[in-house]
């Protein structure tokens, strides 16, 4: 076949082909776009499938167990003494919502699965979680639990329910604190009777109202001026798949692309 005639027929063939791939491009786009929530996938892989979050979580209740240690050694009454813990991806894990919901392409961070997730689903415990709780309980450390979980009647019965049927201590009415006023506030009302000696959760308002609702750029820099806080009476825990950072712009490499 002389070299024109076979460089046509080429021409032809590659066309053709990407004519037909070009439905099954489209259509393997069209569910990214039509179910934007898939953007999350990788998140909550990361969140519920993978050791660095486990690793990660027994970390965190490592340092805080050997934080707590010194803060009682240094008390002359440990009852004095408060440890106030988020709740959710704190101490319980709610991440099969979050893939069902995804799964089902509903934008799971406008929250309205929640409160049927809080009354029928099944949570569970963090990695070490239960075991620092019982550690700080046995010590007569007074345990409260602030958390953004909806507030009504029935939902913090059914939190309660939930918390005591997983086995985490000092769970009551007046030491499940949830959605009504700010985290702040609540903790002000644990800080009257108490001294808070740890923090934890897994969203910066868990720590210091300075954090709520601030624009990234700003909770960057106060993390900057509340460096000593982490790690000593803060305790972070990760958290990938929702956060007031998932719609923050990305920065790039801004170079050519090169691909060897």
């Amino acid at each position: 076949m002389p070299n024109a005639i076979r460089s046509a027929v080429s021409i032809s063939l590659a066309i053709a082909t990407l004519s037909l791939a070009a439905p099954a491009l489209a259509q393997d786009a069209a569910p990214a776009a039509a179910c934007p929530v898939q953007e999350f996938a990788m998140g909550l892989r990361y969140q519920q499938q993978s050791a660095e979050v486990r690793a990660l979580q027994l970390q965190a209740y490592a340092l805080a167990r050997a934080n707590l240690q010194a803060a009682i050694a240094k008390a002359g009454d440990p009852s004095k003494l408060a440890v106030v813990s988020d709740l959710d991806e704190t101490a319980i894990d709610n991440s099969a919502l979050l893939v069902r919901d995804m799964q089902k392409c509903h934008v799971y961070d406008v929250w309205d699965t929640w409160s049927d997730w809080e009354l029928r689903g099944k949570p569970v415990p963090i990695p070490g979680a239960l075991d620092f709780f019982e550690f700080a309980d046995k010590a007569g450390v007074a345990i409260y639990y602030i958390s953004d979980r909806f507030g009504e009647p029935e939902n913090k019965a059914a939190t309660i329910a939930t918390l005591k049927e997983l086995g985490f201590p000092q769970v009551s009415d007046d030491h499940v604190l949830l959605y009504g006023t700010s985290k702040a506030e609540r903790r002000a009302v644990v800080s009257k009777d108490h001294q808070i000696v740890l923090l934890l959760g897994d969203t910066l308002h868990d720590f210091d109202g300075v954090f709520r609702k601030a624009p990234t750029d700003v909770k960057r820099a106060e993390v900057d001026k509340n460096a000593a806080h982490f790690g000593a009476d803060w305790i972070v825990f990760p958290n990938a798949t929702y956060g007031d950072w998932s719609t923050a712009p990305l920065t790039a490499w801004d170079a050519e692309l090169v691909v060897k």
